[in-house]
């Protein structure tokens, strides 16, 4: 059994283990660096952002054009992101690359409001706005509506219009 579910249990996003460099796994074990450390030096690397305002998430993609990413928004909230371009020859042979990145929208987010912007340097931001909460009104005016006519007199036309 491995013990580092249990090392790196207190990570709030424990499904960005693919940012971690074995090196710094290897630094925790050993004790020679501290939780705390690991952890800081992962948010400053983190590509999520999460405010009172909205949900981000930053992916760098300049190895790809734009017309090699989409971007799309999941029934189960979830927003998947790929980079996708065929076999391409650069000066030691032929590469190719492909990256699929998901991330899980908060409940309080709006998925019909999430945009994609990509910068001209090959930054990918993903926003999604937080759905308006709604006002929180301590009573509420309801109107009197006068019917112009006497009460009992409603009540017998609707109960003879029953019997007929």
């Amino acid at each position: 059994m491995s013990l580092l579910p249990y090392l790196l249990e207190d990570f709030y996003a424990p499904r960005l283990l693919d940012q971690i460099q074995p090196i710094d796994i290897l630094a925790l074990i050993s004790k020679q660096q501290t939780e705390d450390d690991l952890k800081n030096r992962l948010e400053k690397n983190l590509s999520i952002q999460h405010d009172k305002d909205k949900f981000q998430a930053i992916i760098d993609v300049q190895q790809f054009k734009p017309e090699e990413l989409t971007v799309k928004v999941n029934k189960d909230r979830t927003v998947t992101v790929e980079g996708k371009h065929e076999e391409k020859q650069d000066e030691h042979g032929f590469i190719s690359r492909h990256f699929v990145r998901k991330y899980l929208l908060p409940e309080d987010c709006d998925v019909n409001q999430v945009i994609s912007k990509l910068s001209s340097d090959g930054v990918l931001s993903i926003t999604a706005p937080k759905k308006p909460q709604a006002n929180q009104v301590e009573f509420v005016q309801i109107p009197v509506v006068r019917t112009g006519q006497p009460a009992r007199k409603i009540e017998q036309k609707e109960g003879q219009g029953d019997s007929s």
